[in-house]
């Protein structure tokens, strides 16, 4: 079924303001966890994960690690304007690249206060480590749908981008967590096995676990599975237009090695347990990277899947995840290619059909939501009953909340 006739009103749920969480809890492992499986809906705590978990099983997650994307300045008139960095545009557009990148860099940014800047530069300066570092932002282009083309240059110019962002800026939180970043925001807002920098959000079904947790997890035999998608700030944005037709999701960049790859391959026939949406996309997004492949759609190791490829290859059904999965391989092998890098704009909706996760790790997702419309995909209409239970048994909502253990729908 083609999701563009889908109505978001039928994906809201009453979220009461004091239900958002605010702040982490002390212990990451101590949250909630609500477990849906066969129709029945049951809840324990985070910790007890692993005892849910059949042995000899895969864990795939999202190794991306948050950058410290928000940027203030302030203007001689006292203005303030937020630069918000989005992805790189210049010289590289690998995030990888990107964040070695000395002197200067272009970047795709958000403009906080943006009226305020209408001509010049923006100008921060402060010391690190004795040593004064100025960095000057430009304005390039504006674009149609509100972002800014940005040249940030920095002195000295010895300094990494990385280096610097990681000094002048600060950890974006979510615009649904009313306060300001603290200095443990720095650690409860990154999971414990984030590695690659490049995210503006955290993959947050991973906040939850920590080094018991996967200790317990190895107890049992399951191998552990790294990817990366670098989270952008669409993840936020909400559904405004009526159906489905009117939403433009946004594009997420990706790299699977080819290692990991292989390792997938080797793992057929064990259950699968993807640790989030964004791992979900991923996933499922490798899928349809195969099956352009096939069909001779692309060529090469670059994904570039766009909101509404699943619903337009009709035929499809008939390409297995493992012939699939197969071709990338072949295709990266070819190429001589460290694994497959690119992006990724998929839209899962209800009637699209997972080939990937049999058992997903998940937080709780705002009303009227493209992650809503995932979990309604994936377990049907007990997303309602699910939440539900969560409102009525206290459980805390968004990226600091509680965590949800979803079984394949049957």
């Amino acid at each position: 079924m083609h999701p563009h006739r889908i109505r978001i009103d039928h994906y809201d749920y009453p979220l009461p303001e004091n239900r958002i969480a605010q702040f982490p809890l002390e212990q990451r492992d101590r949250s909630k966890l609500l477990i849906c499986k066969d129709g029945e809906i049951n809840d324990d705590l985070f910790s007890n994960l692993p005892a849910y978990l059949p042995e000899n099983s895969l864990l795939i997650f999202n190794e991306t690690r948050v950058i410290h994307a928000r940027l203030i300045f302030q203007k001689a008139s006292g203005s303030h304007i937020e630069i918000f960095c989005l992805e790189p545009l210049a010289p590289f557009r690998d995030h990888q690249q990107a964040f070695q990148q000395q002197q200067w860099a272009e970047w795709k940014c958000l403009a906080g206060n943006s009226k305020r800047w209408k001509t010049g530069d923006l100008i921060l300066s402060f010391r690190h480590n004795n040593q004064n570092i100025r960095l000057k932002v430009s304005r390039m282009s504006m674009t149609a749908d509100g972002t800014s083309t940005v040249l940030f240059s920095w002195d000295p110019p010895e300094m990494t981008f990385a280096e610097m962002l990681d000094h002048a800026g600060k950890i974006p939180l979510p615009p649904y967590i009313h306060r300001q970043p603290i200095s443990q925001d720095e650690i409860t807002y990154q999971t414990i096995y984030a590695r690659q920098q490049g995210s503006v959000a955290a993959p947050t079904a991973g906040l939850h676990f920590s080094p018991e947790v996967f200790a317990e997890i190895r107890k049992k035999n399951i191998d552990l599975l790294e990817c990366v998608l670098h989270v952008g700030a669409g993840t936020f944005r909400p559904v405004t237009s009526t159906t489905l037709a009117g939403h433009e999701m946004h594009a997420e960049k990706v790299f699977i090695s080819l290692d990991n790859l292989k390792k997938l391959r080797d793992s057929n026939g064990k259950t699968l347990i993807l640790v989030g949406t964004t791992t979900t996309r991923i996933m499922e997004s490798l899928y349809w990277q195969g099956v352009k492949l096939i069909k001779k759609l692309t060529e090469g190791p670059e994904m570039d899947i766009r909101q509404w490829d699943p619903y337009e290859m009709n035929d499809s059904e008939r390409i297995s995840k493992e012939e699939a999965l197969e071709r990338v391989i072949i295709e990266c092998e070819k190429h001589q290619a460290q694994g497959v890098v690119g992006q990724t704009s998929l839209m899962i909706a209800p009637g699209y059909t997972f080939r990937y996760p049999d058992i997903l790790i998940t937080n709780f997702h705002q009303p009227r939501s493209t992650l809503i419309l995932m979990i309604a995909a994936y377990i049907g209409v007990e997303w309602r009953q699910a939440y539900q239970y969560a409102l009525d048994h206290d459980f805390r909502f968004l990226s600091y909340g509680d965590s949800c253990l979803f079984f394949k729908s049957k």
